[in-house]
């Protein structure tokens, strides 16, 4: 069962496609709608959205915007498109973005179910059992090493730049590859030695079919919208090396980093979902010229090292860490002050900022310098509150003592704790404390 959030500042257009699906067959389980990207956002918080439909202008909030925010929050989040106008600009910017269609309105009923059935049937592939997986391949499989004749040379380019890219030859064969950039970011993919809760070890043969179904997803998932190549380490892990040309790196260059660290979840998400597996992911910086690769390497497994610190989190990005501030690998006291340090700067800017419209996680975690996915994850796991949480029992409770102690209007105290409408601060008050503010007013 699915649950869908439908996005329309047109609340009959909701209300249309609402009805649409519910009388579908489709299975569905939820079906939310919501008339602005802030409403939207705040569901896909709080509620397990699979596939996202959404309008694409809608003031405040684009569903461009809307988008980003959501992949940020849960980057498994499916979506769909809708519009008013066939433009190329924005088809492309929402295809880059992941969408799995792009409707243009009026809407052809039965072209919009066949887009979301299709849609939802991918979503709903059966996850493959560990032992049927091994079990189904012939004793005679040999494993293809992916790219064969350069895998080698991929690995040689990772371990020392300079030598390969001396010989002309290997400028030839990389060139071949279309490993050009001049970007790159390197990540790393370890898969475990054991299954989950350590009760199976994997031999060597299964951890090789392991990696073999892994690098598949992960190649699956990079066509879509990155140029990449992914490849075997010799250690047993996966690598990607990715790359940008000038003019897709400036024209993003601000976000790509957010754009790895959703990639890196869905990696995981993904390869979890299907193999049953915690892979452990390891993110570079992103550094111009194969001059650096080396470099890039080290840092992606810098970057997974960090699981034996954290062995509850999957997804590292070498930036998130302040290597500089260490002459030597840093005590366990150390890490954890400047986890606290972290986790207390960003209390103290949602403290300052919770009634601030329109605030996300990526506001709090670029006032801390680093990733939303580790700024989650530690908060989290330091205060037991989700950070998106937090900001809502901050504003619950400055709303409770407004309506309480003044003589306020709902939308006057929906203005003042951050909620565009008032409709939609009395569905997120109703949600937290089982009645509504005229209830309690009362």
């Amino acid at each position: 069962m699915f649950n869908i959030l439908v996005v329309d500042d047109e609340p009959l257009i909701c209300k249309g496609l609402s009805n649409l699906l519910a009388s579908s067959g489709l299975d569905i389980s939820n079906i939310y709608t919501a008339n602005s990207g802030f409403e939207a956002l705040d569901c896909i918080r709080m509620e397990e959205i699979d596939l996202l439909v959404t309008d694409i202008q809608m003031g405040a909030m684009s569903g461009i915007d809307l988008m980003q925010h959501a992949k940020l929050a849960k980057p498994w989040v499916q979506t769909i498109v809708i519009s008013a106008h066939e433009t190329f600009q924005y088809a492309q910017m929402a295809v880059r973005l992941g969408a799995k269609d792009y409707l243009i309105k009026p809407l052809n009923s039965e072209q919009f179910l066949d887009s979301v059935r299709n849609v939802l049937l991918k979503m709903g592939k059966p996850s493959p059992e560990l032992d049927v997986f091994m079990s189904g391949i012939n004793e005679s499989f040999r494993l293809e090493e992916p790219l064969p004749e350069y895998s080698k040379l991929l690995n040689e380019l990772l371990i020392d730049p300079g030598v390969v890219v001396a010989e002309a030859d290997n400028l030839l064969k990389l060139d071949n590859l279309k490993l050009q950039g001049p970007y790159f970011c390197v990540l790393k993919l370890k898969v475990p030695l054991s299954g989950m809760n350590q009760e199976k070890q994997y031999t060597v043969r299964d951890r090789r079919l392991l990696c073999y179904a892994a690098l598949n997803i992960a190649k699956e998932l990079m066509d879509q919208e990155w140029n990449s190549i992914a490849f075997y380490a010799p250690d047993g892990e996966i690598t990607i090396i990715i790359q940008w040309d000038e003019k897709s790196y400036e024209d993003s260059s601000a976000g790509q980093i957010n754009r790895l660290d959703i990639l890196g979840r869905s990696l995981h998400f993904n390869i979890h979902k299907y193999l049953h597996l915690n892979v452990v992911i390891g993110i570079s910086q992103i550094l111009k010229g194969l001059s650096f690769m080396a470099v890039l390497n080290r840092q992606a497994s810098n970057a997974i090292l960090w699981n034996n610190e954290h062995s509850d989190h999957y997804v590292f990005y070498y930036g998130d860490f302040n290597w500089n501030s260490y002459t030597s690998d840093p005590s366990v006291e150390e890490l954890h002050t400047h986890s606290n340090l972290i986790v207390q700067k960003a209390k103290e800017y949602i403290d300052e900022n919770y009634a601030q419209k329109g605030l996300t996680i990526h506001d709090v975690a670029k006032k801390n310098h680093v990733s939303p996915n580790y700024l989650s994850y530690l908060f989290k796991k330091n205060t037991g509150y989700n950070l998106w949480e937090y900001v809502i029992k901050l504003r619950m409770e400055e709303s409770r003592e407004m309506i309480l102690n003044t003589d306020l209007r709902r939308y006057e105290i929906a203005e003042r704790v951050g909620y565009e409408s008032p409709e939609h601060f009395s569905k997120i008050f109703k949600k937290y404390y089982g009645i509504s503010p005229s209830e309690l007013k009362k």
